[in-house]
């Protein structure tokens, strides 16, 4: 099989498809690995790198589409990549169709198979999401606590307190990986911490992080309470495939404190607060309310190092499947199948 890795194209998108070594490890498979010049430099992987373990450098992204039949990439295909992409192509990269609509009719139009990192899903969860998701988790806070500096337009709190001065508060929706790893750190910091979810076990575990730890259920009325005296907010809802439903309402965010923060992490998928929209990192945040919004779709992109060696680790086996050739005999695999054949083939997005 013929595997490309184009290069990201999203503004202060850094990370890479496969790094060196997962490429090596293809190719030592019999595979053929083609990579887009400089693709895997913002990652701190140079092109001789890339050479050094027998990938095939070509030029541009027109070349990889051309020579490839296996497209892996970190970020949704955009314009120009759509141009590029063919009816034989196996697309295997992040998609979130179910807030692109557009971006769906297109794929379907072209008659390939795309396949979304985030619905690849095992019995025990979706591992290509996992790492991303445990990385946005703890970006969401560091970047919570930068925004929360009165430079920034924040409100002046320190999230850890210190004597004479109350802890920040920290309110995280949803208790999975994002949510999780964004409580640990907040934790970590001293912040007064409340966690929602209506996963009971996972608000057991969030319990257990420390005692400035307070893990609720999902209640509208308890969410509603919380969020006004939030000086961070983080979303972290996952439907998986899906889009994400709204639980805090423009009417709530405009009761919180000028000056406080949200950043949701599943902006991806619709966002699960009804003020926020896509943003990137060029221009990361708006204001609404008094509230700074930060809404960055590809959150894990400011790491690009760390995230690509994590990616690369989960996604390394499924890629292999892929080029095998033998790949629908995997079904996590086909539960990750988006788009087939001109039709929507999962069923979040039907």
């Amino acid at each position: 099989m013929q595997v490309g890795i184009p290069r990201e194209i999203k503004p202060l998108e850094g990370r890479v498809g496969l790094i060196p070594e997962a490429c090596g490890d293809l190719i030592h498979a019999g595979h053929e690995v083609f990579l887009e010049k400089g693709a895997g430099e913002a990652s701190g992987f140079s092109d001789k790198v890339y050479q050094a373990v027998g990938v095939k450098i070509l030029p541009d992204a027109k070349s990889i589409y051309k020579k490839a039949k296996l497209i892996v990439k970190v970020k949704e295909p955009v314009e120009p990549e759509l141009g590029l992409l063919q009816p034989d192509h196996l697309l295997f990269s992040f998609l979130h169709l179910a807030a692109e609509p557009a971006l769906s009719k297109h794929l379907q139009k072209i008659g390939l198979t795309a396949i979304a990192f985030e619905t690849v899903q095992e019995p025990d969860g979706l591992p290509v999401l996992a790492p991303m998701s445990d990385i946005a988790g703890r970006l969401s806070v560091q970047i919570g606590t930068h925004l929360l500096h009165h430079p920034q337009g924040g409100k002046g709190v320190l999230l850890g307190g210190l004597p004479c001065a109350p802890r920040g508060k920290v309110v995280i929706l949803g208790s999975g990986n994002a949510g999780g790893n964004a409580a640990r750190v907040a934790a970590g910091l001293g912040a007064e911490v409340t966690v929602f979810s209506n996963n009971r076990q996972q608000l057991a575990a969030m319990r257990d992080i420390g005692d400035n730890v307070t893990a609720l259920y999902s209640y509208a009325e308890q969410i509603d309470a919380a969020v006004k005296e939030a000086d961070l907010l983080i979303g972290a809802v996952l439907v998986t495939g899906g889009r994400t439903p709204h639980l805090v309402s423009a009417k709530q965010v405009a009761q919180m404190e000028p000056g406080s923060v949200i950043i949701d992490i599943s902006v991806d998928q619709g966002g699960c607060i009804e003020t926020i929209r896509p943003t990137n990192y060029e221009n990361p945040t708006y204001v609404e309310s008094g509230v700074i919004h930060f809404g960055v779709t590809n959150m894990p992109g400011a790491v690009p190092r760390s995230a690509s060696q994590a990616l690369s680790a989960a996604l390394i086996p499924y890629v292999n499947a892929l080029a095998a050739g033998n790949w629908e005999q995997n079904p996590a695999l086909m539960r990750g199948v988006n788009v087939r054949d001109g039709k929507i083939a999962h069923p979040a997005l039907l």
